[in-house]
């Protein structure tokens, strides 16, 4: 159970105000340097602050589901995601993210293409995600070869009631079968999916109430059986 000094704060306490989506709004709208510059001071305080607060507070909540996942509120290379977009491949050539990412990593994987917990935060369009994205090759093939070992596991924990009742499955698949693997093999729709994320989208007015915390931690709970079955699956301790 998490001690109660936590557990209030995550039922008391807001983290997000209306003034991250409104900066985030107007940030589509302008986004370029001279106007970021011109307004850094509220992406400080409404966005960036806000959610290195909301990273450390959330740190004892993960624990409690995993002590293998990590919460790090460190302003440069933690769970925050930068707001600059790399450029440097993209025909797209704005300069600033208009959505936040918050990713809760394994210690032992701290890249972003390994099994993890999410929080996206746009307007009308945030979500909680939880899962693997875009796995590279190996990892890949070792979630394959797990569902086709484990099928019946990974139906469980799919259709669990703690999983659906929030979320549901998404990310990229295949049109064809992955080579290798028979088109008619009772797995092929799995097997098919170049992601293993399950995602449940969050109003806008649940990401600024009081109890947001809670709720959050409540959703990464629910999540945690695909988490923890996709650690087995590539070899990592959950």
């Amino acid at each position: 159970m998490v001690c109660d000094g936590h557990l209030e704060m995550g039922t008391t306490t807001s983290y997000f105000g209306p003034e991250l989506f409104g900066f985030l709004q107007e940030l589509e709208v302008n986004n370029n340097r001279e106007w970021f510059l011109a307004n850094k001071e509220r992406y400080e305080d409404d966005v960036r602050h806000a959610g290195l607060r909301f990273i450390s507070d959330f740190g004892p909540h993960l624990r409690k589901i995993s002590p293998n996942f990590v919460a790090d509120p460190r302003p440069v290379g933690g769970s925050m995601f930068r707001i600059y977009r790399d450029v440097r491949f993209s025909k797209d050539k704005s300069p600033y993210k208009t959505a936040v990412g918050i990713q809760f990593r394994h210690k032992k994987r701290r890249d972003v293409h390994s099994p993890g917990f999410y929080l996206h935060l746009e307007p009308d369009a945030s979500f909680a995600g939880v899962g693997i994205y875009h796995p590279d090759g190996a990892t890949l093939r070792k979630i394959r070869e797990f569902l086709v070992e484990n099928p019946e596991r990974w139906k469980r924990t799919i259709g669990g009631k703690r999983f659906r009742e929030i979320y549901e499955l998404g990310g990229a698949s295949l049109k064809r079968a992955p080579k290798g693997y028979d088109p008619n093999h009772p797995m092929i729709e799995d097997l098919k999916r170049k992601d293993f994320i399950g995602f449940a989208m969050i109003p806008d007015s649940g990401i600024t109430a009081k109890g947001f915390l809670a709720e959050y931690t409540r959703m990464c709970r629910s999540g945690a059986p695909l988490v923890e079955i996709l650690c087995e699956a590539v070899g990592v301790s959950y």
